[in-house]
């Protein structure tokens, strides 16, 4: 159902060349970061003339430098702001689709209401899914592309960095590093949230099944009871208290992995700047070239938050599929129809 909006004819005017426009808009604005890391050279190498002597750089040469990546800048904001505008519209579309098209999720409300949070299904999920779907895919595409940007680059750069601490002469030894260094994030924060997802689920359902109760009880008097509240919120206190610590352990891992991944590239060039192996600009080259094809590759790590809750959201929406197909009232195994019997949920 998801990826319908793709293939079904009535959106084909906007999925594809929607999609086509996006990438290309990405695309442009990684060609322009490009042209913003070989100013890095040559500014700071202008920086490091004219602070030698004085007279060695004029004003003229300082402030032209300085309009010419503002001319890029300007041109990379006016690409973020657009395509920021057309993405919004055109994952509306998808929503639309999933609400509407032959996906119809609204059909299979009228089939399957007694689920519990099935209209937060319809109305909500489709609209975080839109949501997560932007803020996800298009840095994906974002990382994408630029890895393939910047690799070359940070090749080229490499062949000035012969020697590492430690190890010793490495060739292509700065592309190794980021390498390794990514994929030790990536897979530390995979174990360290392995958890989150089925806790995302879990806390999904348990806020359904109270604010379903409140809304019945607005209509209802024999509805929302004292006890049944307190029995319902004591379900989203349990989950909650498990999501807090879990994400303690995940954000503890997350920030100390990023803030020391600060320092790997100045220790990484240690050698070199001690021996003035290269010019002021070209480390900062380096440290930006180095700095974004690392970036790409912890995508992961950067993203994991989000990704959690696109599973919890895909998981909810799918097993909602599941319910209108096979016309059963279960949630994977999780029981749907009664939003007082918790304690099942909070075993899971």
């Amino acid at each position: 159902m998801f990826w319908q909006f793709f293939w079904q004819r009535e959106w084909l005017v906007w999925s594809w060349p929607g999609a086509a426009i996006i990438l290309g808009t990405v695309w442009c604005q990684v060609q322009l970061d490009v042209i913003v890391n070989a100013w890095f050279g040559s500014f700071f190498d202008l920086l490091q003339k004219a602070l030698e002597k004085p007279g060695n750089v004029t004003a003229d040469e300082f402030y032209a430098s300085l309009w010419n990546v503002s001319q890029i800048n300007f041109v990379s904001m006016f690409l973020s702001t657009t395509v920021g505008f057309f993405t919004k519209h055109w994952l509306f579309r998808w929503r639309q689709a999933l609400n509407d098209g032959s996906a119809d999720y609204v059909r299979c409300w009228y089939q399957n209401r007694h689920i519990e949070g099935a209209s937060q299904r319809v109305q909500e999920d489709t609209a975080r899914f839109a949501a997560l779907i932007d803020n996800l895919g298009v840095a994906l595409i974002s990382s994408l592309l630029t890895l393939m940007a910047f690799m070359p680059i940070l090749i080229d750069l490499s062949k000035l960095i012969t020697i590492f601490p430690l190890v010793g002469e490495v060739h292509n030894g700065l592309v190794y590093l980021t390498i390794i260094w990514a994929v030790f994030g990536t897979v530390m924060i995979a174990l360290v949230g392995v958890k989150l997802p089925g806790l995302k689920v879990q806390n999904e359902l348990v806020e359904a099944a109270y604010r379903k109760e409140l809304v019945l009880g607005e209509d209802r008097a024999e509805r929302a009871d004292m006890q049944v509240c307190d029995s319902l919120f004591d379900g989203i206190r349990t989950i909650n208290f498990r999501i807090y610590l879990n994400y303690t352990y995940f954000d503890a891992a997350k920030w100390c992995y990023l803030h020391f991944g600060g320092f790997i590239p100045y220790l990484a060039l240690g050698p070199t700047i001690v021996a003035a192996g290269f010019t002021y600009g070209q480390m900062q080259q380096i440290t930006h070239a180095f700095g974004k094809v690392e970036g790409s590759f912890q995508f992961l790590v950067r993203s994991w938050s989000t990704i959690v809750d696109l599973i919890s959201v895909h998981t909810r929406l799918t097993a909602f599929e599941v319910a209108s197909y096979d016309g059963k009232d279960t949630d994977k195994g999780i029981p749907l129809k009664d939003s007082i019997e918790l304690n099942t949920v909070l075993e899971v």
